[in-house]
């Protein structure tokens, strides 16, 4: 079974159309982040960087990210070409995941996306057709593709949605409408819709909703009879996040144009022709009947990678369970699992600087160190709490201290509960290791969350 499903073929447009839009939206998504001035704010401005555990040799590159956007730009539109496409949909993966590395207060669910799905493309033929690749050299123009390569795409999309889904089986958000009683009424100012977002029947109703669409919309998008009107479910569903949550920027267009791939390769070989004939007044050989197929030398390599690839996709998100305790207090093993917007948190905290040798102690002003962005996060995500710590206990050694000690008072609220004491403050982080160990030194919730 599995070896008849490895040489099935389909036509190569889905393919070809996918790499496309992919290459013009993350284009446009390069130019508008620069247009903001976030490559700045995020990326230069700040003195410190919360790096990720065991890529901590991922430095600042301070004016040079510049530079590094640039290539990551001129790359998205050789990728949306087909323009020696291995070539810059590697140095796309490369710029955009060292990017999201320098500092994790930016992390987002739709970036962690484009770095996998960008990995995922490295290794498929989506040059086989509708490329400059292809039209310069008819040796790499391909009528058909294993099926697999564009299954794949389905199946890392299908993953997104119903995790997503699946994250939100739990008492806060279908028993309390929770982040989303909290959130809707700040935005009862829209216009239309606003005075609804006050309405509590209408928290619970999108609640709901959006976990039923979560899990469901991807076996909607799979089955012939049910694809247009779940492609509609899309689009309501992705237009009403970005009016409701403009701050998501780009990933509603992104995952709107994303569900494409499930339509019929006929519907996008339309698109291919209209733009090959009407567009670019080009003239192909349609009698071609041709076969994509990987060298025999690294066939096996590739598919073997790509099955571990969605092995540890599907297993990531489940490492929450190998700790105790409250995910969404202590959030060990909550990001890199699709657990899109499902807490609101706010968080206050103190660092105390304790000098072991005459006692003196002073606490710490937030506002000298980091930014009000990297203050916000820090505040209510325990790893950020401790690499912060580690980093005024290195500034205070150069500044004279011999092994400085560093007290936290911690208070956290959650989804509208009230405020509780989050970190032991009578633990001195400074001797703290940071690892995938449990975090003892959080205090425990003192509530229940029941779900997956």
């Amino acid at each position: 079974m599995l070896k008849q499903y490895l040489y099935k073929k389909t036509k190569t447009a889905p393919l070809a159309v996918f790499r496309f839009l992919f290459g013009i939206l993350m284009a446009i998504s390069i130019i508008r982040f620069w247009k903001l001035g976030w490559i700045e704010s995020l990326y230069i401005q700040p003195k410190w960087f919360f790096t990720y555990y065991g890529f901590e040799f991922i430095k600042p590159l301070g004016v040079w990210t510049y530079f590094l956007f640039i290539i990551m730009f001129f790359s998205a539109i050789s990728v949306a070409l087909g323009y020696k496409y291995r070539l810059s949909i590697i140095l796309f993966f490369l710029s955009f995941t060292y990017v999201e590395l320098i500092d994790k207060t930016t992390y987002l669910n739709h970036y962690y996306f484009v770095s996998i799905l960008s990995f995922l493309l490295i290794f498929l033929p989506a040059n086989a057709s509708f490329s400059w690749d292809a039209y310069k050299n008819k040796k790499k123009h391909f009528t058909y593709v294993p099926t697999w390569t564009i299954d794949a795409i389905k199946l890392l999309i299908g993953i997104v949605y119903v995790y997503a889904g699946l994250a939100k089986l739990n008492s806060d958000w279908l028993l309390q409408a929770q982040p989303l009683a909290t959130w809707l009424p700040i935005k009862s100012n829209i216009p239309v819709i606003g005075p609804l977002l006050k309405l509590h029947w209408v928290h619970y109703f999108l609640s709901w909703s959006g976990m039923l669409y979560d899990i469901c919309i991807p076996f909607l998008l799979l089955y012939k009879p049910t694809r247009k009107l779940a492609f509609v479910l899309v689009v309501i569903f992705h237009f009403l996040t970005h009016i409701l949550f403009p701050s998501i920027g780009m990933f509603p267009l992104i995952m709107t144009f994303a569900v494409f791939i499930f339509f019929s390769a006929e519907f996008h070989q339309k698109i291919i022709t209209f733009v090959e004939e009407k567009v670019l007044k080009l003239t192909i050989d349609k009698k071609s009947d041709s076969l994509f197929i990987y060298p025999s030398s690294i066939s096996v390599f590739i598919k073997v990678l790509v099955l571990l690839f969605f092995v540890i996709q599907l297993l990531l998100p489940w490492r929450y369970l190998a700790y105790s305790g409250e995910l969404f207090w202590r959030e060990e093993g909550y990001r890199f699992s699709w657990r899109v917007m499902l807490v609101e948190k706010v968080g206050y905290t103190i660092f105390t600087i304790v000098n072991p040798k005459d006692k003196t102690q002073f606490e710490i002003r937030n506002e000298d160190f980091l930014t009000n962005f990297q203050i916000k996060q820090m505040s209510f995500q325990p790893d950020f709490i401790l690499q912060y710590a580690h980093m005024l206990r290195n500034h205070y050694i150069k500044e004279g201290i011999e092994n400085p000690e560093i007290y936290v008072k911690s208070y956290v609220t959650l989804n509208a509960r009230l405020s509780k004491p989050f970190i032991n403050s009578k633990v001195n982080l400074a001797k703290e290791e940071d690892s995938f160990k449990p975090k003892n030194w959080i205090l425990p919730f003192y509530g229940t969350i029941k779900g997956l």
